[in-house]
């Protein structure tokens, strides 16, 4: 991974640089910003268990409008 991530995991912020990582538990609200206006940011995502599809992603709230409320 490189870059700086600022990741809001509930109500919880974290700054992240090039190398670290942190875990997020199941079912937890979470977001990841790029917090870079020069660097971009490279993330290396790691999933566990018996299904590891995209189709169970729940969007609560998303700047790009892809939200499923919205």
């Amino acid at each position: 991974a490189r870059g700086t991530a600022q990741v809001t995991v509930d109500e919880d912020q974290h700054t992240l640089g090039r190398g670290q990582a942190m875990h997020v538990p199941r079912n937890v609200h979470h977001r990841i910003e790029n917090i870079s206006s020069v660097e971009p940011l490279e993330i290396i995502e790691v999933q566990t268990g018996d299904y590891l599809g995209e189709d169970d992603i729940v969007r609560v709230e998303d700047d790009f409008g892809r939200a499923d409320s919205e």
